[in-house]
């Protein structure tokens, strides 16, 4: 089983953290996005990925290779030209007539897996969403898949296309992106990897799609917050490493190589590794690796990496009625 893992993105909703990191290995509750996808691949046999590159990829390759002991390609895509170029890179690398996942590499999710592969046909994961004419949806016939719609003004569904597929035959899939890039057949500028699946809806390939549970965004500092607190909700995390005088308010989660001491901790908080942090307040941030903080209060605060943050803490005696505002 191959993976194909387009991871090129550069994340700009992410600035300032993804000046220096690429988006898939921004941290979030322990581990990088990249990392929690793969954690999702393994189960399933998967013994080889295709790590499509562009932005910062020297990085993402010394992630995984240092992180994994999985057979592990990297492919750049030195101009962006869309997700189906993207995957399509990959053809070179894939040779054989196999089954293969595509998984965006911003894209943290939960399904079941195990029953896709029984199914043994190509699927689509999908999520229930309010607003389907934000998205791009699947328009089903019976249990198949008949129509990929992109933002439609009348959804034939609320099935949300979430960036996570099962193809039986990679051979196919590229022989549909070659013809769009042939043809040229571009979308504001860009070859889309739901036309190429369209057309092998069109070609007579029956396609059917999945339940995804969980489909969490990580696109900007808002909701990476909010998948890091689910995350470390549903985990039930309280991972301390050296933690000298600490009170910890779980769930949390704090890598074995950081070093907290006289902190309050908790909840909704994530530290990486090599982070110091001393005499804070931390609640539903993440703190970055090697970062430095001390003497302040966090909340919702994202710290990148090697960032320094010293605060002062202030005493005060304040009158009834009084209105106080104390600049950092």
């Amino acid at each position: 089983m191959k993976a194909i893992l387009p991871v090129a993105g550069v994340g700009t909703r992410l600035r300032p953290l993804t000046h220096t990191v690429p988006k898939a290995l921004v941290h979030v509750a322990g581990k990088p996005i990249l990392g929690h996808i793969l954690d999702s691949l393994l189960p399933l046999g998967v013994d080889e990925v295709v790590l499509i590159v562009g932005y910062l990829g020297e990085q993402i390759v010394h992630y995984v290779r240092t992180n994994y002991s999985l057979n592990v390609r990297f492919v750049e895509q030195p101009e962006r030209q869309g997700l189906g170029q993207a995957v399509y890179l990959a053809k070179e690398e894939i040779t054989t007539d196999e089954p293969v996942f595509i998984v965006l590499g911003d894209t943290i999710f939960s399904a079941d897996l195990s029953a896709v592969l029984a199914n043994g046909r190509s699927a689509i994961g999908v999520h229930e969403v309010g607003d389907p004419t934000r998205f791009g949806v699947v328009e089903l016939e019976g249990a198949r898949i008949k129509r990929l719609v992109e933002k439609p003004a009348q959804p034939p569904s609320n099935l949300a296309i979430v960036g996570v597929y099962y193809l039986r035959s990679s051979m196919q899939l590229f022989a549909a992106l070659q013809e769009i890039i042939e043809k040229d057949i571009k979308v504001k500028g860009e070859y889309q990897l739901t036309d190429a699946l369209q057309l092998m809806i069109e070609q007579g390939e029956p396609m059917g799609c999945f339940k995804v549970d969980d489909w969490l965004d990580c696109g900007n500092p808002e909701t990476l917050l909010s998948t890091n607190r689910l995350l470390l909700d549903r985990r039930q995390t309280v991972a301390m490493a050296e933690c000298d005088s600490c009170i910890v308010i779980p769930p949390v989660y704090v890598s074995p190589t950081a070093h907290v001491r006289n902190s309050i901790i908790g909840p909704y908080v994530s530290i990486a590794d090599e982070a110091h942090v001393d005499q804070c307040i931390i609640r539903n941030s993440i703190v970055n690796r090697a970062a430095t903080v001390t003497n302040v209060l966090l909340s919702d605060s994202i710290i990148g990496e090697h960032a320094t943050m010293d605060g002062i803490f202030t005493q005060v005696n304040v009158g009834d009625s009084s209105d106080i505002r104390v600049a950092g």
